[in-house]
């Protein structure tokens, strides 16, 4: 099992940066794919970003192409999300998740952990 904690967001104006964190407890981080997602208030949940366990691959959801960067440091049991170019339609609790299987799925329920979330706004 793992826990995972994001951290990183908040207010941000139209055209800036953030990264979000997602740190995560248990030795066994290095095992687990990784995926960022997104909810918008009254929206449904959606993937953004996964990457698998040892970092050499990476897919994306086609609107977080380009401005989105997902990584991550297994030697710090984090991974990161790298977002440029922020639009006020970005607005949303980001969420962390973890998974054993790595393969092309943007459903949320794919995943088996996830964070409490980080919220980001951006103001235009």
């Amino acid at each position: 099992q793992v826990q995972l904690v994001e951290s990183g967001g908040g207010l941000v104006q139209a055209g800036g940066s953030l990264r979000l964190s997602c740190a995560a407890s248990g030795r066994t981080f290095s095992s687990y794919a990784m995926g960022w997602f997104r909810q918008a208030p009254g929206k449904e949940r959606e993937f953004v970003a996964a990457i698998n366990w040892s970092g050499s691959s990476t897919y994306y959801a086609d609107s977080s192409e380009g401005r989105f960067t997902i990584s991550r440091d297994n030697a710090k049991n984090t991974v990161y999300l790298q977002i440029n170019s922020l639009n006020p339609e970005d607005t949303a609790v980001y969420y962390c998740a973890a998974r054993y299987y790595y393969g092309r799925d943007y459903s949320w329920d794919a995943y088996d952990y996830w964070g409490q979330g980080t919220q980001v706004t951006v103001s235009s």
